[in-house]
């Protein structure tokens, strides 16, 4: 397996294959864990983040009865430049079936534990709130034993005032998934060429928010490692999110998907991975994944 990167030479800049460290290569899985769901998703015109973003994690979260589904079609309004989910262009309506869908597949593929996520939707009046809100209802009607994580974008709307942001969250917490996931997805000082359109400060409010709103609800955040940033400034992104009472957090390293997305700045070792796992644990987050391959929904229904 390889990985695109750029180097540059005098003013000119130019793709080089750089070869992937050996303990992000990963066997793909068996090839029939990977083939049911995707038929399964498939037929009924679904998405899965697990699929749109090719998670190297895929089958064994599969195999484990977890999958996270992508609400509200494949086409972000966003344009995040570390992403690889379709965007720049119009987004699809959104599909009437899709709550009753997504909860006949968790249905028929006996999961446990499911991830609710999707694509901003800046065009919505409501951001997505409550189609989020619309598939939990639909998957605890047929799936009444599964477990719901969600993993949102912010909801704001732009010069909008922050109480439209805040009726948001509220209609999520009033129908208290198992978990709200929010990304910051890297430190403060690469928000801007990382994150186009979201702020730092904000995606911290958001989990302040929903805490405020109900304290029992378990908060998450994740961060991609390899953008350049410095150990100084994982820290204090984690002693920032543990500021606003996040509880859990994912650590995994980014990993370029074509020349259009950022370059990689830097491999971070397993080695460097587990100390900053114990760093995180000493600050007090009460679930803590991080590993080069780890992704915003890995093992998440695990204690």
């Amino acid at each position: 397996m390889e990985s695109l990167s750029q180097i540059r030479s005098g003013d000119a800049t130019r793709p080089e294959i750089v070869q992937l460290p050996d303990w992000l290569r990963r066997p793909i899985g068996r090839a029939s864990e990977l083939s049911t769901v995707q038929k399964i998703i498939k037929q009924r015109q679904i998405h899965t983040i697990c699929e749109e973003g090719r998670c190297p994690n895929r089958s064994e979260c599969y195999a484990n009865k977890t999958a996270s589904f992508l609400l509200m079609g494949p086409v972000c309004t966003r344009a995040c430049a570390f992403c690889q989910v379709d965007k720049g262009h119009a987004p699809m309506p959104l599909d009437p079936q899709e709550p009753q869908k997504v909860a006949e597949s968790i249905q028929l593929l006996g999961l446990d534990y499911v991830v609710l996520t999707s694509v901003a939707r800046d065009d919505l009046p409501d951001h997505g709130a409550g189609w989020f809100v619309a598939t939990m209802a639909a998957i605890r009607t047929l799936n009444p034993g599964t477990q719901i994580e969600l993993l949102t974008p912010d909801f704001w709307g732009g010069p909008e005032p922050d109480a439209a942001q805040r009726d948001r969250l509220a209609t999520i917490a009033a129908a208290r998934p198992a978990c709200l996931n929010h990304n910051v997805e890297t430190v403060e000082r690469l928000q801007g060429p990382v994150r186009r359109g979201a702020k730092y400060w904000r995606s911290l409010e958001v989990l302040r928010c929903v805490k405020q709103l109900d304290a029992s609800i378990p908060t998450k955040s994740g961060l991609m490692l390899g953008h350049g940033e410095t150990e100084e400034e994982l820290v204090t992104t984690m002693k920032d999110l543990r500021s606003v009472g996040c509880d859990r957090i994912t650590l995994g390293q980014y990993m370029r998907p074509s020349l259009d997305h950022l370059p990689v700045q830097r491999y971070w070792t397993p080695e460097e991975f587990d100390h900053l796992g114990d760093i995180a644990r000493d600050l007090g987050f009460s679930q803590v994944r991080s590993g080069p391959l780890v992704r915003s929904s890995y093992h998440a229904g695990e204690e």
